[in-house]
């Protein structure tokens, strides 16, 4: 089954940590913060990626690329909020979290999402050239993988595409 092109991601079994991770109520607002780390990226000639780690309807960690800053090629914004999330709750198990992230991640930051068991992950614009929840390869989806997250794309996917069109077109102009 696929939805807007992309292959559906079945959901992870019930379990009661599932009651408190955010709806599709939510999502714009946490998307929207997501937003803000984006553009502070710019500023710092970072690609315009922003994140939020959102817990019990709670944002527990914020992040943006910070890849040309640190000189880092981990310093994505998915795993740096991965970092602050798992400080925040004193623990690498982030089940009861739900991720918010602006373009959907890459195969490293999926890997990090699954390992972090994060419950829920919710993108804005789809990745044609890396991304790693159905635009390339849906690691989600791969039932050999031992943690399956609630996967959710196009969360204010044409505002999170502006933001990467504006940086990109700057940078050419």
């Amino acid at each position: 089954m696929t939805r807007k092109g992309i292959a559906a991601v079945r959901p992870p079994l019930r379990s009661p940590w599932m009651t408190d991770l955010p709806g599709p109520g939510d999502d714009a607002a946490h998307m929207a913060t997501a937003l803000e780390e984006a553009r502070v990226a710019v500023a710092h000639e970072d690609v315009p990626i922003g994140a939020v780690v959102v817990r019990s309807g709670e944002v527990i960690a914020r992040a943006r690329n910070r890849r040309e800053a640190e000189h880092d090629p981990t310093g994505h914004a998915e795993v740096l909020a991965l970092r602050e999330a798992g400080k925040h709750v004193s623990s690498w198990r982030l089940a009861e979290c739900a991720l918010y992230v602006t373009l959907e991640p890459c195969v490293m930051c999926a890997g990090a999402l699954m390992h972090a068991r994060v419950g829920r992950v919710v993108y804005g614009a789809p990745d044609p050239k890396t991304g790693a929840c159905g635009s390339v390869v849906n690691l989600f989806a791969e039932a050999r993988l031992n943690h399956h997250a609630r996967v959710d794309g196009g969360v204010l996917s044409e505002a999170c595409a502006g933001v990467l069109r504006e940086f990109f077109a700057s940078r050419r102009d």
